[in-house]
């Protein structure tokens, strides 16, 4: 679809609400809807959604308890939710063993718009800190925001656009924190004024900034260390003394990972309007992250020679330290946003109210080579969506919609991997829910058409991709009910899987495309159980899907310009997994209460050739006992992750590892969590842990012992 079109339409959708506010407010529904009430941002309309899709809420003191630099690390004690870890400064959320392309990473509803999809080792453009709620979506209603997300979706909840007014004339909500592990300090606060009753101004801000990071023990995992001990013996034997103190002092880094400082700054403002059940808001915000990217120990790749010290002006230690001779890769991102919103009441006949979203970003992430510029990611990118949300009648309910994007996609340098590309998709949807007593009925559909364009290499590609979905609940006792889905999905490839060829230097890998890549298609069902059985509450999942044509990268033994080759392939792939959580109140007494947590979730995922999909995270278990006294909340928690050693081709295994987590939460006003002040010790006995799903996990290990200092106001 030719590029004016979609921006005409674009322009069209978003004013759809703004002519229509006018003609609305003389016969509006009158409201008492409260500012404070539940935020529900995915999938208006859909009473059961929460039941049927899976849907987990991170929010609150859990939300405080886990706040990090980057969403992925945010999400990961989540059942069925992994980080990739690839540095402090990028971590991007793995939903059921998939990430990258197959996880939509949202706000408010939207695409966040950033290059996360291109490589690990590029960082989520939002700062958790402005965020005051986190849903991870899974089943039916994930065909809402994309059919690429067959993993799931993570929306990122803010009050940058609101849903409804603001009762009180001045809302604030800030954080800040401390902590040793990292060396963070975090600071963020948003504030909303009600400048009149139907008219609220917003403003937001939030700041990170990071050390290198402390870590138990040696840097390197064992095969590696191993292997650049015995390369140092082979180059003292060569009388090589110079090369051989250079490897050996490689292997035996203890202590701190060099080359992993990051800071983050983060700017918000909008504007909201209000006209009895109708809304339109207008917001602007600007994001900037700069990070370090560890070397891969031991491969020195003809890039250039070494280079200097590098913080592009932004005054953190990222890239302080060449260290053994090798230049370091620090990257620089930066992203500017505008969003446009409007919610307009449409009354009683077939639709309630439409629901329209347009965001337009520009995306710009630079990759240094000590002071050298290697590659430069240019990223422009709109997005809309019209929704038309129906009144329920006789138990049915649901919505239907249209949403496009248009991303225009560039990547410079003598080390760009991947040739420019614009990518256009436009899609139609459907998510229909009907109410048959004790049971409940679900199904939804989309049709998506995306076009690739790369005009350096004269490549057009075109795919229609058709995914539809089926799920059916019933209860079971008045809290509890079971439910089965079956979904089909398709996802078109993207140009980074297609036509990538070339040496990326942030990853250490030379990474190759495969232009004759075909629709990724996938089958799959799911049963679950949730709610509350007596005073326990329960959710488990066990899901099965068939992937055929799944797409995948794969490091090999070849080397090309001193690097790792990667490929991505495709075959038929077999994934099963389980997921499940229940929290169990031992004790309930007016001045004290005890609660059990234990959730666990593993998946298991197979190409047809009998090997598996690499870095699938292990089997994990959290047990923890959470204790209400009054004014504190208590909580120690054992992480246990297994190990793993279903690996492919040059993949490494993974050593099994428990964490022990301590905190302490104090409330001073007595009835009120509008003040929280919160002591937490993470890895408390110091143990060394690594991630398996992260490209860097043998050179880059999870955090040691690491106590925090964390205060969360709400006023």
């Amino acid at each position: 679809m030719p590029r004016h079109v979609l921006l005409a339409a674009t322009a069209l959708i978003t004013l759809l609400p703004a002519a229509a506010l006018a003609q609305q407010a003389g016969n509006a529904r009158s409201t008492g809807d409260d500012f404070h009430g539940p935020i529900v941002v995915t999938a208006a309309g859909l009473d059961r959604l929460d039941l049927l899709a899976g849907t987990s809420v991170v929010s609150g003191l859990e939300l405080q308890r886990n706040m990090n630099s980057q969403i992925g690390d945010v999400l990961d004690k989540v059942p069925g939710v992994a980080s990739t870890g690839f540095v402090p400064g990028a971590a991007r959320p793995i939903l059921r063993g998939l990430g990258g392309d197959r996880v939509r990473v949202l706000v408010d509803g939207l695409g966040t718009a950033d290059a996360g999809n291109v490589s690990d080792d590029h960082g989520v453009a939002i700062d958790p800190l402005i965020a005051t709620s986190v849903e991870v979506l899974r089943g039916p209603a994930v065909l809402l925001y994309g059919s690429q997300a067959i993993g799931g979706a993570v929306n990122i909840i803010t009050r940058r656009l609101p849903e409804r007014r603001l009762e009180e004339a001045v809302h604030v909500d800030a954080m800040a924190g401390i902590d040793d592990a990292y060396d963070r300090r975090q600071a963020g606060a948003s504030v909303d004024l009600r400048l009149t009753p139907d008219l609220i101004f917003h403003v937001d801000g939030a700041w990170q900034k990071t050390n290198d990071l402390e870590v138990p023990g040696y840097v390197l995992a064992r095969d590696l260390r191993s292997d650049l001990l015995a390369d140092a013996a082979e180059h003292a034997a060569d009388g090589e003394t110079d090369e051989a103190a250079e490897l050996t002092g490689l292997a035996n880094q203890r202590g701190m990972v060099r080359n992993t400082a990051s800071e983050q700054t983060s700017l918000g403002t909008s504007l909201n309007w209000f006209s009895g059940n109708s809304s339109f808001a207008a917001g602007f915000s600007y994001f900037d992250s700069d990070y370090g990217v560890p070397s891969r120990p031991g491969f020195e790749h003809a890039h250039g020679e070494e280079g200097e010290d590098h913080d592009h002006d932004h005054g953190h230690e990222a890239g302080e330290e060449a260290g053994h001779g090798e230049e370091n890769v620090t990257i620089g991102l930066r992203q500017y946003r505008g969003d446009l919103k409007g919610v307009v009441d449409l009354g009683t006949g077939l639709f309630r109210e439409a629901r329209t979203r347009l965001a337009y970003t520009d995306y710009s992430h630079t990759e240094f080579e000590g002071d050298e510029i290697g590659t430069v990611f240019d990223v422009e990118t709109v997005e809309g969506r019209l929704e038309l949300v129906q009144n329920r009648r006789e138990g049915w309910g649901g919505s239907v919609g249209v949403q496009f994007q248009h991303i225009n996609f560039a990547a410079t340098g003598e080390e760009a991997f991947v040739p420019p590309n614009e990518t256009e998709s436009i899609a139609l949807f459907t998510l229909q829910e009907v109410d048959l007593g004790p049971a409940e009925l679900e199904a939804g559909a989309r049709y998506e058409h995306t076009t690739i364009d790369v005009n350096a290499l004269d490549e057009h590609r075109e795919f229609d991709a058709f995914s539809g979905s089926l799920g059916l609940s019933a209860q079971l006792t008045g809290a509890l009910r079971i439910g089965l889905n079956g979904s089909h999905a398709e996802r078109a490839p993207v140009a980074l899987e297609l036509y990538a060829e070339g040496p990326h230097v942030a990853t250490q890998l030379f990474e190759v495309g495969n232009g004759d890549l075909d629709k990724e298609r996938s089958w799959g069902l799911e049963g679950y159980v949730r709610g509350n059985l007596g005073p326990a509450r329960l959710s488990a999942s066990v899901y099965r899907n068939w992937f055929e044509n799944f797409i995948y990268l794969t490091e090999t033994d070849e080397e090309a310009d001193g690097l790792p080759v990667a490929f991505f392939g495709q075959q038929a792939m077999d994934q099963w997994g389980v997921e499940a959580e229940a929290q169990l109140p031992l004790i309930t007494r007016e001045a004290f209460g005890l609660l059990a947590d234990v959730r666990a979730d593993y998946t298991r995922a197979t190409l047809d050739d009998g090997s598996p999909v690499p870095r699938i995270p292990p089997l994990a278990l959290l047990g923890a006992l959470e204790a209400n006294l009054g004014h504190f909340d208590a909580r120690a928690e054992v992480q246990w992750f297994d190990d793993q050693d279903r690996v492919q081709g040059a993949e490494t295994t993974t050593d099994s590892f428990t964490f022990v987590n301590l905190s302490l939460a104090w409330h001073p006003v007595e009835g009120s969590n509008n003040f929280t002040l919160l002591l937490q010790g993470d890895n408390v006995f110091d143990v060394q842990g690594r991630n398996h799903a992260s490209f860097t996990k043998d050179y880059v290990p999870l955090a040691g012992r690491n106590v925090r200092l964390t205060a969360r106001l709400s006023l």
